[in-house]
C-alpha cells in the first residue's frame, strides 16, 4: 500500500523529511479495524515528531486524525463492520495514518458525521478529544456547568482553542474569554462563539482585567511559559491551569499562594496505556459526530488540499512551523 513518510528527523526541507514508498498493510491486533483512509489532516503533534523523533525503525509514518471506511476488523471487534463510516485520532505509539490503509483500535473510533464528507470529517478528532478531555476531565466541567465562572483560552484561533469555545458555549454556562492577536484570528473565534476576544501579543492582565472578569479556567493551549506570570496574576484562587504544549519551564511553586491546580492534557494517554476508560474517547466522538449533525458545533477546516501528495503535505507541515494556521488543515487521503 502507499504511505508517506520520513526517514531522517529535522526540519522539512531536510534530507529524508517526506517521502511516497510502498509499505505493508499492517497486521490487525484482535480489536483492531482496518481503514481505507479518505480523509487526514495535519496537526501541531506531526510537525513536532519530524522535528525532534527518529523513526524507530527505518521509516517513520505521522498523521493522527483520519476518516475513512472499515475494510476488515479484528475477531475481538463487536462495535464495527465491514463498511462503516469512522473518524478517530489515532495512536501515538503506533504508525500514523498517511497511509492507504490504517490500522486503530476501535474502542477510540467515532461514527464519521453523516453531514460532512470524509476529508472535513478528518479535520475534527484531535482537536475535539484534547478540547472535550481539558474541559470535563482536567477541570472536571459537568455538562451545564461553569454557572458564573469564566473560562481563558489562550491561542484561541488555532484546532483545539476553536473546538473548545464551541464546546464550552454549547455544552456549559461559561463565559470564554479567547486570545487572538491579528483581525482575521479575533474574527474567527467571534465566529467559533467567544463573548470577548483579548490580544495575547498585549498586556494580558490588563486586559482580562479591564473585563471585570477573573478567569477559574485558564487553557494555556501555546507559549504557556511566556504567559506564565500574567496567568498566575489573573486567575481566581483555587483556579485551575490546563496545558498542552511543552514549557521549557514552570515555576509552579508561584502557583501555591493561590492554592492553583495545574494538569497537563495528553489526548494519546488513554490510549497509549490502554487505560480502564479508554472507551471514553469513542463516546466523545460519537457525541461530537451527533452536534455536528445537529448544526450545535460547525466544522473548523480553513484549509483543504485537493490531492494527498508529497508536495501537498510538504506544505500542510511548512503552514504548521509558520504558527500562522487558523482552525484546522485537510487533505484527501490515498483511497478517496
Amino acid at each position: 500500500m502507499k504511505a508517506i513518510g520520513y526517514t531522517q528527523n529535522g526540519p522539512i526541507q531536510g534530507a529524508g523529511a517526506l517521502s511516497l514508498v510502498d509499505v505493508d498493510r499492517p497486521t490487525l491486533r484482535p480489536r483492531d479495524l482496518l481503514v481505507a483512509v479518505k480523509g487526514i489532516s495535519v496537526n501541531p503533534v506531526d510537525v513536532k515528531l519530524r522535528e525532534a523523533r527518529a523513526p524507530e525503525s527505518d521509516l517513520g509514518i505521522l498523521g493522527f486524525d483520519a476518516a475513512g471506511t472499515v475494510v476488515e476488523t479484528g475477531p475481538e471487534v463487536t462495535g464495527y463492520a465491514v463498511g462503516d463510516e469512522v473518524f478517530y485520532a489515532g495512536d501515538v505509539t503506533r504508525d500514523g495514518t498517511n497511509v492507504e490503509f490504517h490500522a486503530v483500535d476501535e474502542r477510540i473510533v467515532g461514527k464519521k458525521p453523516a453531514s460532512l464528507d470524509f476529508v472535513e470529517s478528518a479535520g475534527l478528532p484531535l482537536t475535539s478529544i484534547t478540547a472535550w478531555e481539558m474541559l470535563f476531565d482536567s477541570f472536571r466541567l459537568g455538562e451545564g456547568g461553569g454557572d458564573g465562572q469564566t473560562l481563558l483560552v489562550i491561542g484561541g484561533a488555532g484546532g483545539v482553542g476553536s473546538i473548545m469555545i464551541q464546546l464550552a458555549k454549547a455544552l456549559t454556562n461559561l463565559t470564554v474569554i479567547a486570545t487572538a492577536s491579528r483581525p482575521e484570528t479575533a474574527d474567527w473565534v467571534r465566529r467559533m462563539g467567544a463573548d470577548h476576544v483579548v490580544n495575547h501579543r498585549d498586556d494580558l492582565t490588563a486586559q482580562v482585567k479591564d473585563l471585570g472578569l477573573v478567569p477559574t479556567y485558564v487553557a494555556a493551549l501555546t507559549a504557556t511559559d511566556q504567559h506564565w506570570p500574567a496567568i498566575l496574576e489573573f486567575i481566581a484562587p483555587r483556579g485551575h491551569i490546563a496545558l498542552i504544549d511543552d514549557p521549557e519551564s514552570l515555576d509552579i511553586s508561584a502557583a501555591k499562594p493561590k492554592a492553583l491546580t495545574i494538569s497537563w492534557e495528553f489526548m494519546f494517554t488513554r490510549s497509549m496505556f490502554s487505560t480502564s476508560d479508554i472507551t471514553a474517547q469513542r463516546d466523545l466522538l460519537d457525541r461530537v459526530s451527533q452536534m455536528i449533525d445537529a448544526g450545535t458545533l460547525q466544522s473548523t477546516v480553513t484549509e483543504r488540499a485537493d490531492v494527498l501528495t508529497v508536495e501537498a503535505l510538504t506544505n500542510a507541515h511548512k503552514r504548521q512551523e509558520s504558527g500562522r494556521v487558523i482552525g484546522k488543515q485537510v487533505l484527501p487521503g490515498f483511497s478517496s
